[in-house]
């Protein structure tokens, strides 16, 4: 081999191996930033377009399904994947307390219809992770965080080790309490849905939940399937819970599909729209704007 090339094949050597030592570190080290309680920055609405694309996507009225919370509030704080106590705290840190209703809500539990705003989407971000963590599902234990986890790492995962809000260490809530009760047949409905939605912060969809925001959705999907929920509604709100948790990224999609397809937000077929080609960190790539904007933490 002439001695030109040999300095040439060290160098990409070296490159691949930098390459994939991030891509272990980021896959095995959750993120370990404060709960988000505030609102982050959306975008910038300069304009009346802007303006009319942000409330398709954030409708004031927010967006509502057919489950109520009823007891999951008081369920999680007595199987520990929520102490109360911390909970509360990282909200009064943040300068702003937890509200009455949404305390009612984890203390007491609540007869409401769940209907996700701009001002609770953050809170329900947090509350459905911890269900979608404590949860029984075969989705945890025997699907891609098993297979991907191991024993070894499992607990490593953003969804798992990130979450410390819990009595004690997160995976002694993992897949533990049978918070949502589901029939065989809505345990496959939610594995048919899940596995294709896709989220901005990551390639995975959500039968791999190994982020807060894939956690949360699975718990969102296993309710509405306990509440009778077909596969057009589980979509349908899919899009609106990423839309809430990810106001800026779905903004540029409603803007693409609005100057591209003239289409508003609420006619984009969600099962497209949350695909990989559009949803996921990869898809989404291809869509974006340039405009100021934050997506929301995929840690604790």
């Amino acid at each position: 081999m002439p001695k030109k090339i040999l300095p040439l094949i060290l160098l990409v050597s070296i490159i691949m191996n930098v390459v994939l030592a991030v891509v272990f570190y980021k896959k095995t080290n959750p993120s370990s930033q404060p709960v988000s309680v505030v609102k982050p920055t959306l975008v910038q609405k300069n304009t009346e377009t802007d303006k009319t694309i942000f409330a398709q996507i954030n409708p004031v009225e927010g967006y509502e399904i057919n489950a109520v919370y009823g007891d999951l509030g008081p369920k999680m704080i007595a199987t520990g994947v929520i102490d109360y106590n911390k909970f509360k705290e990282t909200y009064q840190k943040s300068g702003q307390p937890l509200p009455a209703e949404l305390d009612e809500i984890l203390r007491k539990g609540s007869t409401r219809k769940i209907k996700i705003t701009s001002e609770n989407s953050y809170f329900l971000l947090n509350f459905f992770w911890a269900v979608g963590l404590n949860n029984k599902s075969k989705i945890l234990t025997s699907g891609e965080m098993a297979k991907y986890g191991g024993e070894k790492d499992l607990g490593n995962f953003a969804s798992t080790g990130g979450w410390t809000l819990s009595r004690t260490d997160a995976m002694s809530y993992y897949s533990k309490a049978s918070l949502i009760p589901l029939t065989l047949q809505q345990e496959n409905l939610v594995q048919a849905v899940a596995a294709n939605i896709y989220r901005p912060c990551c390639n995975n969809p959500t039968t791999f939940p190994d982020c807060n925001h894939g956690m949360a959705l699975l718990a969102v999907l296993e309710l509405m399937a306990a509440n009778g929920a077909n596969e057009d509604q589980m979509f349908e709100a899919s899009k609106y819970f990423n839309a809430f948790w990810f106001p800026g990224n779905y903004y540029d999609l409603a803007a693409y599909f609005k100057n591209q397809e003239g289409k508003d937000f609420k006619n984009v077929d969600p099962r497209v729209l949350l695909s990989k080609d559009y949803s996921s960190a990869s898809g989404y790539q291809k869509y974006r704007r340039d405009t100021p904007k934050s997506g929301g933490s995929c840690g604790t």
